[in-house]
């Protein structure tokens, strides 16, 4: 699925699809869960051992990508 579907299906504009890749953390959070479901990702398991396989999972993707993608960009300050 291209971006603009993605953004299409989603209700969005391109940009702020965009932005979501980015993480920009003005994006509305309802536009970003919609986004992840869209896509197919889980934000949410009520499981433990299901969570610990889909973060597995996820790092076994994230190992396939080079080292440079891999690197967070800036620190997340999720002390809320």
């Amino acid at each position: 699925m291209s971006a603009q579907e993605v953004a299409d299906r989603a209700g969005i504009s391109r940009g702020m699809l965009s932005r979501i890749e980015k993480a920009d953390a003005k994006c509305e959070i309802g536009a970003t869960f919609e986004v992840a479901r869209i896509v197919g990702v889980t934000l949410f398991e009520a499981e433990p051992s299901r969570l610990t396989k889909h973060v597995k999972q996820i790092e076994e993707k994230l190992a396939l990508l080079p080292k440079s993608a891999r690197k967070m960009k800036k620190d997340v300050i999720d002390d809320f």
